[in-house]
């Protein structure tokens, strides 16, 4: 039962969420009002939560490469950007980025997340290789690639359209796009935290480029730092305004920032109530987003799984090799296997699916898996 005494603001959120109405920008505003009571919020998240996805968290089995941590930027949030001269500086030849694909399919892994630094001194071809080369050797892991800063980064340094870029990724083996780069879009945080990046309008327009061909992709918010609340508000209004036109996004990812060894180390880390605030705060404002992630690496496992009583219907998965987020301090661990987290998904009363990068159903049996709905594959790949 919601609870009774409440502003007249909470009324009017309460009555558009029950009766399935699109909150308004003045109310999207309300909702990280303190006055707005934090287990309101959650109970609202979750009822709409439960009207999209019923009692189903999703997870993946994947693993991450980052191909290299040079980067010709420097942004005053990244703990992962090395120079040239830094001696912790990596670059991976191709049969290093190889050996950790294999070691993604001998895991059961269906998909591999790729991101990485800007590398002044690669070529988009460089790039465009790393797919060629791991989908000819993998061709059943989806490869889930580069942000949208670094697809604007390959059109600025090849002197192609965007469409001929992703054109040429996909050609590659790119199966959809990761969501992130996107920060805060407001200018005058990304002039803090970002100012030699993709603007906020060309990382939208890096997406919908993709929606328009054929590709499906996930969006993020990283909030915790030198943002205003209202600033949030206007990010996921323009998130939803994107998906109204093209309905290309298939999650969003609430990140919170983590300062530990970035220029912006003096920050306080966000609570855990601000985070929770700010998934069910997601949830509500993204009617139109079929899937809100909780991604423990992030928000940190016990934080993550309270996410999913807050309207978060996915856990993202194993993801192996992950270490953007732990250079910059994540004290989660380095991998989650498949029990633990579906028990983690089943002690807060729902059901754990298996899900590939597309949210279709992935169906194991033995060394063998396959997407459901389809014939099962003949080639064995391990279980975890």
């Amino acid at each position: 039962m919601f609870i009774e005494v409440l502003s007249r603001n909470s009324e009017q959120i309460v009555d558009a969420v029950l009766s399935g109405q699109r909150l308004s920008p003045d109310l999207t505003q309300v909702l990280f009002d303190q006055c707005v009571d934090l287990p309101l919020l959650g109970q609202l998240a979750d009822e709409v939560r439960k009207r999209l996805c019923g009692d189903v968290v999703y997870y993946n089995i994947n693993s991450h490469i980052n191909p290299t941590n040079v980067c010709g930027y420097r942004c005053s949030l990244c703990a992962f950007r090395r120079s040239f001269d830094d001696p912790t500086a990596e670059t991976m030849d191709f049969d290093a980025m190889l050996s950790l694909a294999q070691q993604a399919a001998d895991s059961g892994c269906t998909e591999l997340h790729i991101v990485g630094g800007l590398h002044p001194q690669k070529s988009f071809d460089w790039y465009v290789e790393i797919l060629r080369k791991i989908h000819d050797a993998f061709p059943r892991l989806h490869l889930k690639a580069f942000t949208a800063v670094e697809i604007a980064h390959f059109s600025r340094i090849s002197g192609l359209s965007l469409d001929r870029v992703l054109g040429r990724l996909i050609e590659a083996g790119l199966g959809s796009l990761p969501g992130g780069g996107a920060e805060i879009f407001a200018p005058e945080v990304r002039r803090q935290i970002a100012p030699g990046k993709a603007d906020g309008d060309l990382w939208l327009d890096v997406h919908r480029t993709a929606h328009r061909l054929g590709l499906r992709s996930n969006a993020t918010m990283l909030y915790g730092h030198v943002e205003q609340l209202w600033h949030r508000v206007d990010h996921l209004l323009r998130l939803r305004e994107l998906q109204d036109e093209t309905g290309g996004f298939q999650a969003f990812v609430p990140l919170p920032f983590h300062p530990d060894g970035t220029k912006l180390a003096h920050l306080r880390r966000a609570t855990i109530f601000d985070d929770l605030r700010t998934i069910a705060a997601s949830r509500l404002i993204l009617d139109n987003f079929p899937h809100i992630k909780a991604y423990w690496v992030a928000l940190g496992v016990p934080t993550a799984q309270v996410a999913l009583t807050f309207g978060a219907d996915d856990l993202d998965g194993t993801v192996r090799q992950e270490r953007i987020y732990h250079d910059a301090g994540s004290q989660a661990p380095e991998v989650l296997s498949v029990s633990e987290l579906c028990r983690l998904i089943r002690e807060v009363g729902r059901e754990p699916v298996e899900r590939d990068s597309l949210y279709r159903r992935v169906v194991r049996q033995g060394n063998h898996w396959w997407i459901e709905g389809e014939s099962p594959r003949d080639k064995p790949i391990h279980t975890n």
